[in-house]
């Protein structure tokens, strides 16, 4: 399996890195080879000063070796090796109207000291960050997402929609990082489910990513805006960066691994604000972002 979804994971790159070319129009994605000490390594890509994505990067990777004794205990295990290999990106465009977007999608195993898989999963997700909330786009995201989820089980989208809302929520704010979209983990092989079966899930919604995205971007990206929302983007950005600095599992999991520190810490966008106790207007379109985000919101439903 883990041959399998590599392959799956380089292809999707590929798919991924020349739509988004298309759709900047004049930015391309420089290509990093990296070796990790240890075992493994992976195939960065990132996208810089273009017409529509200021930074981005869409990165795949496979790494193996001993599990960190610091990760055996959040596991829950032994002394064990591991494999992880998966696809992650983050995509900051230049304008505020055009939201933030997150993905990735896993596969990990790990081996007893004679190599026996002990215990193998998938996880992954996709969400969106706007800074100016425009409902038609996130109904749109929510809906790619749930038309993927229900090809495999109609329980999948609210099940993994609430787990996306509980993620990525910074507790220190109170307010969620954006407006969610789907979060999965520890998709393992039962009797209900085989490990084929969670693949055809996982590469499913893999598959909706740009389908997800795209359509947003090309509605949002010539429309104008002023020096005061790119400063209102800037300090949710600074948002942005908290969460993955102070919460994110998958930035503790490639430190605590020794991954490449350069590719994990890609996501931070390039120009970030923390200004001091700032509040928006009271009845702005700033004002009613943090509203949504303050609690999260079921895109689908007729009233919202």
């Amino acid at each position: 399996m883990k041959e399998k979804f590599y392959q799956y994971i380089q292809q999707l790159q590929d798919q991924i890195t020349t739509r988004l070319e298309e759709v900047d129009g004049e930015a391309k994605f420089q290509q990093d080879l990296w070796e990790r000490p240890g075992g493994g390594g992976g195939r960065t890509r990132v996208i810089e000063h273009g017409r529509v994505f200021e930074k981005g990067g869409v990165n795949i990777s496979a790494v193996h070796g001993e599990l960190p004794v610091a990760m055996q205990k959040y596991f829950n295990v032994g002394d064990v090796d591991f494999y992880a290999c998966g696809l992650s990106l983050v995509i900051h465009p230049k304008s505020p109207m055009v939201p933030t977007v997150h993905a990735n999608w896993r596969y990990f195993e790990m081996y007893d000291k004679e190599g026996q898989v002990v215990r193998s999963w998938f996880g992954g997700g996709q969400d969106l960050t706007p800074y100016y909330l425009f409902e038609e786009d996130a109904i749109h995201f929510h809906q790619v997402c749930k038309t993927a989820c229900d090809q495999h089980d109609a329980a999948f989208y609210p099940q993994y929609k609430k787990q996306c809302d509980d993620y990525f929520w910074n507790a220190h704010r109170e307010e969620a990082r954006g407006i969610g979209g789907l979060f999965f983990d520890r998709l393992e092989e039962t009797t209900e489910k085989t490990t084929q079966e969670w693949y055809d899930f996982v590469t499913t919604v893999g598959n909706s990513f740009l389908e997800a995205y795209v359509p947003i971007v090309e509605r949002r990206k010539k429309l104008d805006y002023t020096a005061e929302q790119r400063t209102w983007q800037e300090i949710r950005r600074g948002r942005y960066v908290e969460f993955n600095l102070v919460h994110d599992k998958g930035t503790l999991f490639g430190l605590k691994t020794n991954g490449r520190i350069e590719s994990i810490l890609m996501s931070l966008p390039p120009h970030v604000q923390w200004v001091y106790d700032h509040q928006p207007e009271a009845g702005s379109e700033e004002a009613k972002l943090l509203d949504v985000l303050a609690k999260p919101k079921d895109w689908l439903t007729v009233n919202g």
